[in-house]
């Protein structure tokens, strides 16, 4: 009897992953309502040290696991590898501190199958913090992969030009924990990187660099896909009190912001023009005192954001 070809495929890139997190993504994806021969999972090592083994994860993930090595660092580079290993016809993006809610799998097929003009889609993702966040907090939280836009499902009517170099992204794009996409709109997405994979700074190592999210969305839409939020979709994304350090914080919000004005290039979508390194200097000198970033947390992370704003600008 031959092996059946499984219909949707569950990538999860990690990276020195911390082993409480992933066994408890590994557990849910065990847990899920899809019979467990409708699907497969894919575990990407991206340079972990030391490498992972198979038979440290099996006793906590499905019986369909199947673990995969991308000897090149970056999340990019490991998404990639996952989706050219993925034998399904729908994917999943699961980060390595993701936890699935036991019906997200059946309901990605079943919105897939309803909208057959979506590419991608994605749905409300949920905090379970290790300690309870300062109220300060609050105002970043969108920074770590949170989200939740409410109960109405929300669908994309095209890339809509609003002026000659830029298009309108839908704020309710998928993000990239829980992504769901047709093989068509990732294909797409690879043959838009097939000879430029280092095009976006995405997470390598320890950078905290991103915008490999929002390159898969534009590639999809550009290729004539539509993108949508369903609220159905449920995952809780598992935050160690680490990454509500105002150091980390900053850093990451000066990665998101310095990454989204190069993926706005990259897509020829930028309305703001370049910068000259001085330039970009000046402007970060005067944002520190317009932010009077030595006042707070909140201030000295909101003028890091401006400040990724401008070196994202910096012409190569």
């Amino acid at each position: 009897m031959t092996e059946s070809t499984p219909i949707l495929s569950v990538v999860i890139p990690t990276h020195n992953p911390h082993a409480g997190r992933l066994q408890r993504t590994l557990a849910a994806l065990r847990s899920q309502t899809l019979p467990v021969d409708q699907w497969e999972t894919v575990l990407v090592d991206n340079t972990s040290s030391p490498a992972l083994v198979l038979t440290d994860w099996i006793a906590h993930a499905p019986a369909n696991l199947r673990l995969i090595c991308e000897a090149t660092p970056g999340l990019s580079h490991a998404r990639q590898h996952g989706f050219v290993e993925a034998r399904g016809e729908f994917a999943v993006l699961v980060d390595d501190d993701n936890v699935l809610a036991p019906d997200y799998l059946a309901t990605v097929l079943a919105l897939f199958v309803a909208h057959p003009q979506i590419g991608a889609i994605g749905g409300r993702s949920r905090p379970e913090f290790d300690l309870p966040p300062p109220e300060w907090t609050n105002e970043f939280h969108s920074l770590l992969a949170l989200r939740d836009l409410g109960i109405a499902p929300l669908v994309s009517q095209g890339l809509r030009p609003t002026n000659l170099t830029r298009n309108e992204y839908p704020v309710f794009a998928p993000i990239g924990a829980g992504m769901a996409l047709r093989r068509a709109a990732w294909t797409a997405w690879l043959h838009a990187r097939a000879n430029d994979s280092s095009a976006i700074s995405d997470r390598r190592g320890n950078e905290l660099t991103s915008g490999g999210d929002n390159d898969i969305v534009l590639c999809a839409m550009r290729a004539g896909w539509e993108v949508g939020y369903f609220p159905t979709l449920s995952l809780t994304h598992l935050i160690p009190s680490g990454r509500l350090a105002p150091e980390y914080l900053a850093r990451l919000n000066r990665g998101i912001q310095k990454s989204w004005m190069q993926v706005l290039t990259l897509h020829h979508a930028n309305p703001w023009p370049p910068l000259a390194p001085t330039g970009a200097a000046l402007r970060k000198l005067k944002a520190w005192f317009t932010y009077q970033a030595w006042c707070s947390s909140s201030a000295r992370i909101r003028w890091q954001g401006t400040c990724g704003h401008f070196d994202g600008r910096i012409k190569s």
